[in-house]
């Protein structure tokens, strides 16, 4: 995938309108792709998909993106779709499939519609009761279908020509109508092949509007301000100044956690985007070779504190890591990416002021250290309700 033209590229090309596409499975699929507005794809080659993602890559206007596994490459594809409309990624059979699924359920209960791609055995294999690899040993190839099935609105196993478009088109307008994922299985001899029903126009589909309660909106404003104004703790060290950091072109990502719970008294610019993913280390390299300029602050509190703050015990202590060394470790001196640990709230305001400026076209990695109690008042409340939640005894039989 190294060798391809269209990686990493960071252009936005503008909307393409739908067309009819004639020749193969696999430029059907890429043309899809392009029309609907998911131009990056996100993705983890395996034997199954190998031959998919040549076809995926040859679309001039697809941004093809390796990632490291398919969690994260489903994560990519989750955010991708939180910014804009929708997201895609191609993974292998089963093997693949089970690793993405726990991203795709993530998708489905955020109602964000990715469009997760499986690359499937050949064709002729199903029904023989043959056992592949990628398999868990049966010669049945329904267990990953059977796993999707409870987490998208829509599943297409294709494994024949003649109805490849209709289920390819259906379950993509179905995404998009429904705002959920879909799950799209493509028997790995199929791509290459062109087939008639190629040059038809697509299933009709489209991206619903999104209505807000105008009212409900503003009340929930002023709720959430009364609260936040009766907060005692500051956001965080050097708050101020990340906030002067935002704008309508920039967007907060706030792992699950206290991050989440500071991140929330941010006052944002108007049309700067905020939301909650999971960021995890491998693919710190993909973010360096596609030339993101980031600024990643990971607050290191030696622990699980948020589990801590729900039911404390040894569990919860875990290894702590050189995490600027590992993400040297990674840029490895290739690409644009700059690393700072930072103990006092001086030491935050001279590294955002290094990230923001000398290296503002660089990957900037800033480690925080901060004490292990060290917690916002909301996680303290939040860990107190969660627990007495969780043990409630038994309802009288």
């Amino acid at each position: 995938m190294e060798a391809a033209n269209h990686i990493c590229s960071t252009a936005w090309p503008s909307p393409v309108r739908p067309s009819a596409s004639t020749g193969t499975l696999g430029r059907h699929l890429a043309r899809r792709l392009v029309e609907i507005g998911a131009r990056d794809v996100f993705s983890v080659p395996g034997d199954f998909n190998l031959t998919l993602l040549d076809h995926l890559i040859a679309e001039p206007e697809l941004n093809l993106i390796g990632c490291c596994n398919e969690l994260n490459a489903g994560y990519a594809a989750d955010g991708y779709a939180r910014s804009r409309g929708v997201g895609a990624c191609v993974v292998t059979f089963t093997v693949g499939g089970l690793s993405v699924l726990n991203a795709i359920a993530g998708a489905y209960s955020e109602n964000l519609p990715v469009i997760c791609i499986v690359g499937g055995p050949n064709s002729n294999d199903y029904g023989t009761n043959r056992i592949l690899h990628h398999t868990i040993g049966l010669p049945d190839f329904s267990q990953e279908l059977r796993c999707f099935q409870t987490v998208t609105c829509n599943q297409a196993v294709v494994n024949n020509l003649d109805d490849a478009h209709e289920l390819i088109d259906t379950a993509i307008s179905t995404a998009l109508k429904e705002s959920k994922p879909v799950y799209i299985s493509i028997s790995c001899n199929l791509p290459g092949i062109p087939h008639p029903t190629f040059a038809r126009d697509p299933v009709p589909f489209f991206i619903a509007p999104k209505i807000s309660n105008q009212l409900g909106f503003e009340a929930a404003v002023e709720a959430a301000a009364a609260f936040l104004n009766k907060a005692v703790k500051a956001v965080l060290v050097g708050g101020p100044k990340i906030r002067g950091m935002l704008s309508g072109d920039t967007a907060v990502i706030a792992e699950t956690g206290d991050s989440w719970f500071n991140c929330q008294k941010l006052r944002l610019p108007e049309n700067c985007g905020g939301c909650d993913s999971h960021v995890t280390a491998q693919d710190i390299s993909t973010m360096i070779r596609c030339g993101q300029k980031s600024i990643i602050f990971l607050i290191n509190n030696e622990g699980y504190t948020i589990e801590v703050e729900i039911h404390d015990g040894p569990y919860n202590v875990i290894k702590n890591w050189d995490y600027t060394g590992l993400v040297d470790a990674i840029h490895n001196g290739q690409g644009k990416c700059w690393t700072a640990k930072v103990r006092t709230e001086d030491e935050l305001l001279d590294a955002i002021s290094t990230a923001t400026g000398e290296h503002k076209d660089s990957l900037c990695f800033i480690e925080v250290i901060v004490h292990k109690d060290d917690t916002s008042k909301e996680l303290l409340e939040w860990g107190s309700r969660v627990s007495a939640a969780n043990s409630r005894p038994p309802n009288p039989q």
